[in-house]
């Protein structure tokens, strides 16, 4: 068996890698930095493939797809977010955002998914957020759409398969706050709420495996799913940018102290 994990060289995805290493997968493991993977690699055990491409790129996820077919299990790991009032945060980063997280996952899903309808097998986790149960998240406006376009897409898809009676399975992986580098390249801190990234990891594969469509680890945010689908939009809206407006005040004291 043989998985490809992107933004494997961190986080959820580093600890999935690890996980399936343990496991017996074969590995192809996707990621900008080059170096972080080989410090992976020489852990793991069975053959691991080594790919630092950076998915931003469109042309990057022909190219992957084509240097590393003939796999069972992939997993869209790879993304990020910007935080910040949507007037004031770069535009630039945020597209590059936009491609990562919805473009190539969209690309690579897509590609592999047909393969695997072919053959009548084969499992696909895109990694989404809570965030993409709510209907926006001021501050993080961008990357609360992208977690909701990865976690519809995922349901639609994989109700599509069930009306195909085809064996492949397409989950989505819906974790509150995990303590991961997210935190340092959003600008936000979740070190006090947010669930370990090993036990969100082993708890999807677990699930993955088991045919779940969409995986929330941890009672708390099971339980804040449920109570999302009866409360206004309005007061989710109110709710995401009070637990965000702490850290804007961070940063505009620190702009401060910078004049």
């Amino acid at each position: 068996m043989r998985a490809l994990i992107t933004g494997a060289s961190s986080g959820i995805g580093r600890d999935m890698a690890r996980i399936l290493s343990e496991k017996g997968y074969d590995l192809v493991l996707v990621a900008r930095r080059k170096e972080r993977l080989e410090e992976l690699k020489n852990e793991l055990s069975g053959d691991v493939e080594i790919l630092p491409f950076d998915l931003c790129d469109e042309a990057s996820c022909y190219a992957l797809y084509e240097q590393a077919k003939n796999i069972d299990v992939l997993i869209n790991n790879a993304g990020f977010g910007v935080f910040g009032d949507f007037l004031e945060t770069d535009l630039q980063q945020e597209i590059n955002m936009l491609h990562v997280n919805a473009r190539a996952m969209h690309i690579l899903m897509k590609l592999y998914l047909k393969d695997f309808v072919e053959r009548d097998s084969g499992y696909i986790l895109n990694v989404a957020s809570a965030a993409g149960f709510m209907p926006g998240g001021p501050l993080l406006d961008g990357y609360y759409a992208t977690k909701a376009y990865i976690l519809n897409l995922s349901r639609s898809v994989a109700k599509g398969l069930k009306k195909r009676k085809s064996k492949v399975v397409v989950s989505a992986l819906c974790p509150g706050p995990v303590q991961t580098e997210f935190e340092a390249v959003a600008g936000v801190d979740f070190a006090s709420v947010g669930l370990k990234s090993e036990t969100v990891a082993r708890y999807a594969l677990k699930k993955l495996f088991c045919g779940q469509r969409v995986i929330v680890p941890g009672v708390i945010f099971k339980i804040g799913r449920v109570l999302a689908k009866f409360l206004p939009d309005n007061w989710l809206l109110s709710a995401a940018y009070v637990i965000q407006a702490p850290r804007k005040r961070a940063q505009e004291r620190g702009r401060d102290n910078e004049r």
